[in-house]
């Protein structure tokens, strides 16, 4: 392929993914603040429906081994597959917004949301096709940034909305249905190719690599340990905020302010450095400080009595997520052989899918046994531990398998 055609898909998915990533600003809110919070103060969901909600994102992260497995047997372009099955997200949420009950409001937003995170190893494999290999961090964050001022403007105008009025979450659900509406529209616009088939037939496998590649195995056991501590957190950041036991219970506006305003604002601010540091640093050593940062954000946020504390959790909670976006979308890249990066990505996803389905779980039932704080300590231990297990690994990050673009090697 000529450099005119190569610069011409990069420019290509790079417009779409601007307008896309605006969509994903505001679905990131759904998962990250407002429907938990529906379920919390609408509809006073019980434990294990409020872990269902919050896990919802994971369900599609635990299916996507099967997606790409069936996209590679279908041999349908990544983008278009993408498409079609955000579409599907779509529908949901317009349904539950149109029939509204507990039951309809938490099978749309479990389909909804699974959607929207089971094509993540799709992206990952486009990225990989028509991001230049010394940009893709640079140009990965720009359309991040873009994701992040949506989710944080939406966060506050959403908030402001429904707070007082939180029987009015239908026409949220709407506007969720619709961002997914066009995310749909913008990945069927991006050029892009099948999945080489290796001429296997099993669904899940692309788990073999964890058998038979070493350092993924290692750094996949990290990612375990860091990211079951804090999904753990993340939907108790809402539940501190919301529920009276924790003697918080504030507004939904001052709730979207402190789970989505201050933290993407933090984003917003450093993911083009994180995005450079991508591109140019040691892999381990970029995630041995995301970690530091990470346990440190958790502690805060949940060891303070004072908004002032909150805050600041808030704020390195953000900072660190930036590099978080980052890293977890695209590290695969400098690891997996060129054409496998979706399988390596699918086997990164499943098991953050894994995580992110127990942790809720896991912590909604503690949280009702002992103090958040005592939680927040148990979490921060083990990021530690993924930590010092890293630590080991950074001279191996010098000799990362860069995997290059794969838009020269095959046709439109």
């Amino acid at each position: 392929m000529s450099d005119s055609a190569t610069a011409g898909r990069t420019r290509t998915t790079y417009f779409y993914e601007l307008w896309r990533s605006a969509t994903a600003g505001i679905i990131e809110t759904a998962g990250s603040t407002f429907l938990l919070t529906i379920a919390v103060k609408e509809f006073a969901a019980g434990s294990v429906t409020k872990g269902i909600v919050a896990g919802a994102g994971s369900l599609g992260l635990l299916i996507s081994p099967l997606v790409v497995s069936f996209v590679t047997s279908r041999g349908w372009p990544t983008s278009l597959a993408a498409s079609r099955i955000v579409a599907a997200g779509a529908i949901s949420f317009l349904l539950a917004s149109l029939l509204p009950s507990l039951e309809t409001f938490v099978l749309g937003s479990v389909i909804g949301m699974a959607t929207s995170a089971a094509v993540i190893p799709l992206l990952t494999q486009m990225y990989q096709d028509n991001y230049p290999e010394k940009e893709r961090g640079r140009l990965f964050s720009r359309t991040v940034m873009v994701r992040i001022a949506m989710a944080a403007g939406f966060s506050k105008l959403a908030g402001d909305a429904l707070d007082g009025h939180i029987d009015q979450y239908r026409w949220l659900l709407l506007v969720f249905a619709g961002a997914l509406a066009v995310a749909s529209f913008c990945l069927s616009r991006c050029p892009t190719n099948p999945i080489p088939s290796d001429g296997g037939a099993h669904p899940f496998r692309a788990l073999r690599f964890v058998r038979d590649d070493a350092l993924f195995r290692r750094t996949l056991i990290c990612w375990m340990l860091m990211g079951f501590a804090n999904l753990m957190m993340l939907p108790l950041r809402v539940e501190y905020l919301a529920n009276p036991k924790y003697n918080q219970a504030v507004a939904v506006g001052t709730i979207a302010l402190v789970t989505g305003v201050i933290p993407n604002l933090a984003r917003l601010a450093l993911s083009p450095v994180w995005g450079y540091l991508f591109d140019h640093m040691n892999f381990f050593a970029l995630r041995v400080t995301l970690n530091i940062g990470f346990a440190i954000g958790i502690f805060t946020f949940f060891t303070s009595n004072s908004f002032a504390g909150l805050v600041t959790g808030a704020v390195v909670f953000g900072i660190s997520n930036a590099g978080g976006d980052v890293a977890w979308s695209l590290w695969v890249t400098k690891f997996a052989p060129p054409g496998r990066v979706a399988d390596y990505m699918s086997v990164h996803t499943f098991l953050t899918g894994v995580r992110g389905v127990a942790a809720p779980l896991f912590a909604f039932y503690f949280a009702a046994k002992v103090s958040l704080g005592v939680l927040a300590g148990f979490s921060a231990v083990l990021i530690l531990l993924a930590t010092l297990l890293l630590v080991p690994e950074i001279r191996r990050g010098r000799n990362a398998r860069n995997a290059p673009a794969l838009v020269e090697e095959v046709s439109e």
